[in-house]
């Protein structure tokens, strides 16, 4: 009867079930038959070190009892925390590595890198300036003729003897750079079309191997190199200061005083 009842509510919305039932085996044909089992629950962290862990940890508040549950969970739980840790942090350093200079939605506002390199050329030009005033005085001094016995004007003399031998040595060392470099020549690069080279699209790619090498036929099969995203320390320290339990505690104080 109650088949009966359904047969005529389906009738009366205009549904045939025959015709449903037929459909729903055509489409999922191929789970049909198929038998579905659960996976093997694997722990994340080693078994019996974890449970001597949480053992000594539940000790000290009075638990003397851990079952095995207990310790899968926090196996799951860990895999989970470290999972997301390593997601965080990946995104960091992919947007650390991401560069906006050609992008036409950001201008650049500032650039740190080219004021940097400025304070190093005055710094740099500033120590010439004073190297350059201290090597007149130790000319000067160098061809003074006093007779007066000055154990300053005396210290003065060897250091400017001392710097006329280095400039000397150092003029040696350029001259002997050069004459090697004139004997060795020019670097010849290595063409292209030579054995042992392989050509894909007109440009070398690598080595050949074997018989490739002779005929100078290309490799069909090319593997893309794969994208490796490094992380630092700078990258973690940054994820731990976002992080309102990490902000303060110990590990992030650490990590700063590296």
């Amino acid at each position: 009867r109650d088949d009966d009842d359904i047969n005529d509510v389906a009738s009366m919305a205009g549904v045939n079930l025959n015709e449903e039932n037929a459909r729903i085996m055509a489409t999922n044909s191929d789970l049909v038959g198929t038998q579905i089992q659960s996976c093997k629950d694997e722990p994340f962290l080693a078994a019996i070190p974890l449970h001597k862990r949480i053992l000594e940890t539940a000790k000290k508040l009075g638990i003397t009892d851990v079952p095995a549950e207990v310790v899968t969970f926090i196996s799951h739980a860990t895999q989970n925390r470290l999972r997301t840790v390593i997601e965080k942090v990946t995104v960091i350093t992919q947007h650390r590595m991401e560069s906006y200079k050609d992008d036409e939605w950001y201008e650049q506002a500032t650039d740190v890198r080219s004021q940097l390199k400025f304070f190093e050329q005055l710094e740099r030009l500033e120590k010439q300036r004073k190297d350059e005033q201290e090597r007149e005085i130790l000319l000067k001094a160098a061809k003074s003729r006093s007779r007066q016995e000055d154990p300053e004007q005396a210290r003065l003399k060897q250091k400017a003897k001392e710097m006329q031998q280095q400039e000397l040595a150092q003029m040696r060392q350029r001259d002997a750079n050069l004459t090697a470099l004139a004997a060795i020549g020019p670097r010849k690069k290595r063409r292209l079309d030579a054995p042992g080279l392989l050509t894909v699209g007109g440009e070398g790619a690598g080595l050949c191997t074997g018989s490739q090498a002779g005929l100078g036929m290309a490799s069909p099969r090319q593997y893309p190199r794969q994208k490796i995203t490094r992380v630092n320390l700078r990258d973690f320290i940054f994820y731990m200061e976002q992080e309102p339990d990490m902000s303060h505690s110990l590990l992030l104080y650490r990590a700063l005083l590296k």
